[in-house]
């Protein structure tokens, strides 16, 4: 099903929304990645290089374009210097870069190979990301051991379609700062169990704390974290391991003292999370060694309502690897970041939009 004009932009290029537009020495290292990208186009009637097309494209978003009809503009008023950073060839005397029109961006985006660019586009960001957090901590180094936060989250995306009319589902690995480690394209949301090791694989995740929620905490993927990324998870509990979570439940939570309170205001919610945890011998899941509890109470300012949630998990960290604000700090990061990137997808483009 073509898509109209106006439509959401890609959610590989979706990453860049928020970012600070691209400097003009960041722009090589872009390119280098977006050139590795397969062409989807027959060698006949290229007008313009994919690299080109694709970091005009990458350029507009992080200006703030939000559809495909938004990006065609920018390009279209872009500069000759803008344009032959981003790759342009010498094609007329009269104006020698030319920027690429809205079909050709429509049709190109439609059919890149979505994983590709999201890998490509993630990768730029990572590495971006990378070096502000290095001269920041040149200035300010930090204090004690810091474990990298992973959150894998799926998200359906309601206002975006793939040929077969069916919703596109996406499963991303994101950092704690927001940047999109890896990121694929799933047929459905069943189907974020399996695609949960290709995610991650090309990853490398040493030393880091993984997050997810009760669908994916499987007991192979457990054991793939840590035996084979050598990495610590922090896992949600439901109902699709009864066993395990009745055990978790009816431990003697009330004789564990709480450990971490925290309480946030955001997006018209007072929300107050206790956490307690406790080590538990041999728990049957792969390399648990702790149980977690967290109790979310939220107040909805406009409406009055409190509602309360009891959450349980549990992670292969023991109590000697990380403290309990450590714990909650992790369970309550990976909710904001799951959070973050569903509102970007959902408040900036209107994806959600009935």
């Amino acid at each position: 099903m073509p898509a109209a004009s106006a439509s959401p932009i890609p959610a590989g290029l979706g990453q860049l929304a928020g970012s600070d537009p691209a400097l003009c020495d960041e722009l090589p290292g872009l390119l280098d990645r977006l050139r590795r990208l397969p062409d989807p186009r027959s060698l006949r009637g290229r007008r313009h290089p994919l690299s080109y097309v694709l970091a005009l494209a990458a350029c507009s978003v992080l200006a703030g374009a939000r559809s495909l009809t938004a990006i065609a503009e920018w390009a279209a008023d872009a500069s000759d210097q803008i344009l032959l950073r981003c790759g342009a060839t010498l094609r007329d005397p009269d104006r020698p870069y030319r920027a690429p029109g809205e079909a050709t961006v429509r049709r190109i985006l439609q059919r890149v190979d979505g994983d590709a660019l999201d890998a490509a586009i993630g990768g730029w960001l990572t590495a971006r990301a990378d070096t502000l957090r290095a001269t920041d901590q040149g200035t300010h180094p930090p204090s004690g051991l810091v474990r990298e936060a992973v959150a894998v989250d799926g998200k359906s995306l309601r206002g975006a379609l793939r040929a077969d009319s069916h919703r596109v589902h996406l499963i991303s690995a994101l950092r704690s700062d927001g940047v999109v480690l890896a990121r694929r394209e799933t047929d459905a949301k069943s189907n974020e169990i399996t695609a949960f090791r290709p995610l991650l694989q090309p990853l490398d995740l040493t030393g880091a704390v993984v997050t997810f929620d009760a669908l994916l905490t499987q007991t192979d993927h457990a054991k793939f974290l840590v035996e084979e990324k050598n990495t610590h998870y922090v896992a949600v509990l439901k109902g699709n391991h009864p066993t395990l979570h009745a055990l978790v439940k009816d431990l003697p939570w009330k004789e564990v003292p709480l450990m971490d309170r925290t309480r946030t205001t955001a997006h018209g919610r007072d929300e107050i999370r206790r956490l307690k945890a406790v080590t538990v011998p041999h728990l049957p899941f792969p390399h648990a060694g702790q149980a977690l509890q967290i109790v979310r109470r939220r107040r909805m300012v406009r409406t009055g309502r409190v509602p309360l949630e009891r959450v349980y998990a549990v992670t292969s960290l023991m109590a000697h690897q990380a403290t309990p604000a450590d714990l909650a700090e992790r369970v309550r990061g990976h909710w904001a970041i799951e959070n973050r990137e569903h509102r970007v997808r959902d408040v900036t483009f209107g994806e959600d939009a009935s």
